[in-house]
């Protein structure tokens, strides 16, 4: 029998989840090359580990930009690893793989990641939309006739859904996620303090002391960088409530995608998400208090799932394992 195989395929991180044994990879979706013939050199946690510190001899690359494949030669190298990595010693065949795509992307790029996921050495590739694939793996009942807000914070995009009866009723995408939240801190550190930070700083930043409101007690963290006056290394501390600030622009973003979505709802599945309430998922979805201001600014209250991270992994793979009732909600061979 062909081994089923979820693959959470993100900007940031690469989540595998086989049948039968969970998620059995989660590395981020980073590669190493080697610039003088572009062969392969790392994939993963250990690709990352180079990042900002390569040599002229290797180029570290991020082949997911925004959700989508922005370099598809690259994507297929990786996508080999992780289901090589995947089904184990014994590869009697080519393993069944659903992956999930973000909810606006075109046919185009929906080809591009299936055509991908085959050259990869998948039978089947089957195409799932995150925000369904999301609120599966939420243990959301989207089978039922009643309406269920999904909120979504990848790392290229955030994805937010109305669900009912095992399909998306309303969405929209926005190309804002947890890389946009780094990408303000390096940029509010080097117009505060004329500080250069690298991405990985600015992440960890972000995980160290981020919040989506202010603290009561402010956390606070020392931070290493480049001056850019002297061009010297140096040490400042900043606090979370700095952080908060630095990120405004792009939570901002994500409030008026989710206001979009309720206020395109039908009346019926309103009712439903005021007593049900939202439910968000996605790496993003773990920064401190972001529930909390999503139930302030809508009036709604807003839960984070557990283990919000895995869901799209989760749901992806049980979306493969229930293949014949969500046929109708999925993308795969029948794509030209």
């Amino acid at each position: 029998m062909a081994r089923k195989i979820g693959i959470d395929l993100g900007t940031a991180n690469v989540l595998v989840y086989v049948k039968g044994k969970g998620i059995v990879l989660s590395e981020p979706s980073v590669v190493a090359l080697s610039t003088r013939d572009s062969r392969v050199r790392a994939v993963g946690a250990e690709a990352l580990a180079m990042l900002g510190r390569e040599p002229e001899s290797i180029e570290v690359v991020r082949p997911m930009r925004n959700g989508v494949i922005a370099d598809y030669v690259v994507t297929e190298a990786m996508l080999k690893y992780f289901i090589g990595r995947a089904g184990g010693r014994l590869r009697l065949s080519k393993p069944e793989v659903m992956i999930c795509i973000p909810a606006g992307v075109t046919s185009v790029e929906m080809r591009a990641v299936r055509d991908a996921a085959l050259a990869a050495g998948s039978r089947h590739a089957w195409l799932i939309r995150e925000p369904l694939a999301a609120a599966i793996g939420a243990n959301i009942p989207v089978s039922q006739p009643s309406g269920n807000l999904i909120i979504d914070i990848g790392g290229g995009t955030t994805e937010v859904a109305v669900i009912s009866l095992n399909d998306i009723v309303v969405s929209t995408s926005v190309r804002v996620g947890g890389n946009k939240f780094d990408e303000a801190i390096a940029a509010y550190i080097k117009r505060k303090y004329n500080m250069i930070v690298g991405e990985r700083t600015a992440e960890s930043i972000k995980i160290e002391i981020g919040s989506a409101l202010p603290l009561e007690r402010p956390l606070t963290m020392q931070v290493r960088g480049r001056d850019q006056v002297a061009g010297l290394p140096r040490i400042i501390e900043v606090d979370s409530n700095e952080i908060t600030e630095a990120i405004q622009e792009p939570l901002d973003a994500i409030i008026n995608a989710v206001r979009a979505v309720l206020v395109e709802t039908p009346p019926e599945l309103s009712s439903d998400i005021i007593d049900k309430g939202m439910v968000m998922t996605g790496g993003g979805s773990m920064l401190r208090r972001i529930n909390e201001l999503m139930t302030e600014v809508t009036g709604v209250p807003c839960y984070v799932a557990d283990q919000p991270a895995s869901c799209v992994a989760i749901g992806t793979g049980l979306a493969l394992e229930n293949l014949d009732i969500l046929r109708d909600s999925l993308s795969g061979d029948d794509l030209n």
